[in-house]
């Protein structure tokens, strides 16, 4: 199978697969209802998208009056994607199947700010993890890189990365992994990888049409969807909420919370330590919750009056405690944003952690093989 999937499937058939990925297993009944298809059309796509190993019959149920009902869905085999993120010290890599399913995840030390030595590492982990569970390279679609910083004024392709990913500042990536790994690779900022990500893994995707997210890693970043689908901007940057908290002050970034327990004593380095310390400097962290969650509100409730989302989600590099007393202070204890002349607005707090933005990333090749034609559904 090569490599660019959407190229090679039609668009009927790309409309099948995003009813399916948005509304779950249907009978081929309620495709045809949905997507305005005659039986016979929809009974060649779909055994087109079954020999692709895309989607595959759901054990057969009996339905009402004893008539057999076998539903189709997106199946796990058919293809795969990987995506990646560094943080300071240590990269994740992840695989995800067609369906969205997370395959595997490993996590491993990492020191260098250098990209070639990067894509060397997730070069030769990505050879590991497929030959490990024995996955086709013939039917690998791309990877996700999930990157910090905005796009750069200089290139659509560059990064205004942080400062000690100073070395990527000046790389074309997207061009420049493609080459060294030989492979389709997209590349995203990592709170829009993670928005996706805690859009599919809350269940949204088949029950929300826009979500508003907010990364909380080192820095404070965000990822808006609409329609079911990225919104990327006018330039690129859609999300960039960082702006609202000046890096002069006290902002509701993981980085910041990592110095404010600095400052009462913990010794600590980077973020994937700070669980030790939620005990020892319980006060500490309750006393940064409380402010920060006051800092998100005002973003926050920013946010639905722009947007009318369906839904808020709450997301980060952040121990899973420290994400859900955030969301207990924007929410006020309860389970939905009250926010005046709208309906309710649905509040999830993450429970990917860090890996949102990896899983993210190897969701962009696997979402946007069909999304292209959601508009036509």
């Amino acid at each position: 199978m090569p490599s660019d999937l959407s190229r090679l499937l039609t668009d009927p058939q790309k409309r099948v697969l995003w009813h399916l990925r948005t509304h779950g297993p249907s009978a081929r009944a309620e495709i045809a209802a949905r997507l305005n298809l005659h039986a016979g059309p929809l009974s060649r796509l779909t055994r087109e998208l079954i020999t692709l190993g895309l989607i595959e019959e759901r054990e057969q149920q009996v339905a009402e009056r004893g008539r057999p009902s076998i539903p189709l869905m997106l199946s796990g085999e058919g293809v795969y994607a990987a995506g990646a993120t560094l943080h300071p010290g240590w990269f994740e890599i992840v695989l995800v199947n067609f369906a969205g399913a997370l395959i595997a995840r490993e996590a491993h030390p990492f020191a260098s700010a250098d990209p070639r030595s990067f894509a060397q590492a997730v070069d030769a982990r990505l050879r590991a993890m497929a030959s490990e569970r024995r996955l086709m390279r013939t039917r690998f679609v791309g990877l996700g890189l999930a990157v910090p910083g905005p796009v750069s004024k200089a290139s659509p392709k560059r990064r205004r990365t942080v400062e000690w990913l100073r070395a990527w500042q000046e790389v074309d990536l997207p061009d420049f992994f493609a080459d060294y790994l030989g492979i389709p690779v997209f590349v995203e900022n990592e709170a829009t990888c993670a928005g996706l990500a805690e859009f599919y893994d809350s269940g949204l995707l088949t029950s929300c049409d826009t979500a508003i997210v907010f990364f909380l890693g080192h820095g404070v970043g965000g990822a808006v969807i609409s329609r079911r689908n990225i919104v990327r901007g006018e330039h690129g940057n859609a999300g960039e909420i960082g702006g609202l908290f000046p890096l002069d002050r006290p902002r509701p970034s993981g980085i910041d919370l990592l110095k404010t327990l600095q400052a009462a004593g913990a010794e600590i380095a980077t973020l994937n330590e700070i669980d030790r310390y939620l005990e020892s400097h319980a006060d500490t962290v309750a006393e940064w919750v409380e402010r920060a969650g006051e800092q998100l509100w005002v973003a926050i409730n920013s946010g639905v009056g722009w947007m009318d989302p369906g839904a808020v989600i709450l997301s980060g590099g952040l121990p899973r405690s420290v994400l859900a007393g955030l969301g207990a202070k924007v929410t006020g204890g309860a389970e939905r944003i009250e926010y005046p002349l709208q309906r309710p607005v649905r509040f999830h707090v993450s429970r990917l952690g860090s890996w949102a933005a990896a899983i993210g990333g190897a969701l962009i090749p696997i979402h946007e093989i069909t999304a292209e034609v959601h508009g036509a559904i």
